[in-house]
C-alpha cells in the first residue's frame, strides 16, 4: 500500500477514541505487550518520560522537548490528539514521523495487527516506540492517552513520570472522584524513579505520596519551590512550564542550564508547533484559539480572560458528546455572546443536542469559518473572540 490507502487503513480500520470516543478505549496492557514481543524491539535502549495528568499533558510534554532540544539533544515525542495530521502524533525535533516508516511498517506487521485487533492508539504508540528506536533518539516523551494505570503506554519503564494536575475528565473510565481518577493517573509511577507532581491537590496528594513510597521512588511538588518567575502572559502556561522546567532539570543533565532552558520556553512554536493554548489566529478582532474542553480548562480561561481588555466577548464552541455544557459555560463571563458549531465528527454533539442541553434557542452553524466571519462582522477591532470546547475546532478552523 501506498502512503494514503495505509493512513486510510489505519483511520478506518481502527478508529480512534479521538472519533468515537469510549467505543474506540481498549483499556489494558496485554495487547501491546504481545505485538512488542512480535516487534522484538530493545525498548531498553530508550530514555524515556513519561508524562500524565488531567490538564496540560501537551504543552507540559512540547516545553520538555524544547528544552531538551535547546540543550542538542534528539528528542522524539508521542502525543494526543492530532489536529490536522495523523504524523503529529509522531515526531522527532518536531519533525513528523516519516510516511515511508508508516508505509513499511504497516505493511511488515499487517497481519499480526489484525490478529491482535490493535486499536488506533496502540498501533499509534507501538509505531512510535519503533521510529525512535530506529532514529536512536536521545530522549524519548510520551504522553498518556487517557488515565494511566490501564493506558496502553504504560508499558514502558520511564526515568521520570509526569502528572501536570487532576481534574474531573473522563469519569465514565476513570471514576467519578477525583481520588479514583488520582489513584489511575498514579499507575504509571514505577519503582526506583522519578516522579514530578506539576500542582498540588489537598483531595489527592496523599495517594501520590503513598504510591511513591511503595515504590521507592522520589516524589516532587512543582508547587512547593514558589517559582515566583512569569515565563508567560499566560496563567497556566506558566504552571506547566515550570513543570517541564523541573522535569528537565532532574535528568541531571550537563547541557541542561538556565540558557538552553529559557531558548526551550522563548523557541516553543519552531521547536514543537504548539497549538490550541491560547493561541492567537488573526488580530482587529483579536481571535483566540484555546483546547479547553472540561470544567478545569474553562475555569483557568475564566481566569485568563480576566487578564486581557477587550470591549465584547463572543465565544465560539464547539463540543464532543457527553459534555455538561451548561456547567462549562458557567464558567464564561456573564456578558459573553455565545454562539454554536459543529466539531463533524461522529462524537461531536449535534445542534440539536446542544439545544438540548443548553435549553432556548441558540445561534448556531455547522461551517465554523462561515461563523467566524459572522461573528466578525458584529465586531468592534476592541471586541475578543475566544473559540474554545474542543481540540477538534482546529480542523474545521483552518480547513479550506
Amino acid at each position: 500500500m501506498d502512503y494514503k490507502n495505509t493512513e486510510n487503513w489505519v483511520l478506518s480500520r481502527l478508529p480512534s477514541y479521538q472519533a468515537i470516543g469510549k467505543k474506540a478505549y481498549n483499556p489494558g496492557l496485554n495487547n501491546v505487550l504481545k505485538f512488542l514481543s512480535i516487534l522484538d524491539l530493545p525498548l531498553e535502549n530508550l530514555n524515556l518520560i513519561h508524562v500524565g495528568g488531567t490538564n496540560g499533558k501537551g504543552s507540559t510534554s512540547s516545553y520538555i522537548s524544547s528544552i531538551l532540544q535547546e540543550s542538542n539533544y534528539k528528542v522524539g515525542m508521542f502525543s494526543s490528539p492530532h489536529f490536522f495530521d495523523f504524523r503529529e502524533r509522531i515526531k522527532i525535533n518536531n519533525q513528523k514521523i516519516k510516511k515511508t516508516f508508516i508505509v513499511d511498517f504497516v505493511n511488515e506487521n499487517k497481519s499480526a495487527i489484525e490478529e491482535l485487533e490493535l486499536s488506533f492508539f496502540e498501533l499509534s504508540f507501538c509505531i512510535s516506540l519503533a521510529y525512535f528506536i530506529n532514529n536512536e533518539v536521545d530522549y524519548g516523551i510520551i504522553e498518556v492517552g487517557l488515565g494511566g494505570r490501564l493506558d496502553a503506554t504504560n508499558i514502558i519503564n520511564p526515568l521520570i513520570s509526569v502528572i501536570t494536575n487532576i481534574s474531573y475528565d473522563h469519569t465514565e473510565i476513570l471514576g467519578n472522584t477525583l481520588q479514583k481518577i488520582a489513584t489511575e493517573k498514579a499507575g504509571i509511577f514505577k519503582k526506583n524513579s522519578k516522579i514530578i507532581i506539576g500542582e498540588r491537590n489537598s483531595a489527592v496528594d496523599e495517594i501520590f505520596i503513598k504510591k511513591a513510597e511503595e515504590i521507592s521512588s522520589k516524589i516532587t511538588f512543582v508547587s512547593d519551590y514558589n517559582d515566583q518567575k512569569e515565563y508567560s502572559n499566560v496563567n497556566y502556561l506558566n504552571t506547566n512550564i515550570k513543570t517541564a522546567i523541573y522535569t528537565c532539570k532532574a535528568l541531571n543533565l550537563e547541557n541542561i542550564d538556565n540558557n538552553s532552558i529559557m531558548s526551550g520556553i522563548s523557541n516553543i512554536n519552531k521547536n514543537c508547533y504548539l497549538i490550541g493554548r491560547w493561541s492567537s489566529i488573526s488580530e482587529n478582532p483579536k481571535v483566540i484559539f484555546d483546547a479547553a474542553h472540561n470544567l478545569a480548562g474553562f475555569k483557568i480561561i475564566s481566569s485568563q480572560l480576566k487578564k486581557v481588555t477587550y470591549n465584547k466577548l463572543h465565544v465560539i464552541l464547539g463540543f464532543v458528546k457527553g459534555k455538561n455544557i451548561k456547567e462549562l459555560i458557567a464558567e464564561l463571563p456573564a456578558a459573553s455572546n455565545v454562539y454554536y458549531t459543529s466539531l463533524k465528527m461522529e462524537r461531536g454533539m449535534t445542534q440539536n443536542e446542544i439545544r438540548r442541553n443548553v435549553g432556548g434557542n441558540i445561534i448556531f452553524d455547522d461551517n465554523t469559518k462561515r461563523l467566524i466571519e459572522v461573528v466578525k462582522m458584529d465586531c468592534t477591532d476592541k471586541d475578543l473572540i475566544l473559540i474554545t470546547g474542543s481540540n477538534f475546532i482546529a480542523k474545521n478552523i483552518h480547513e479550506k
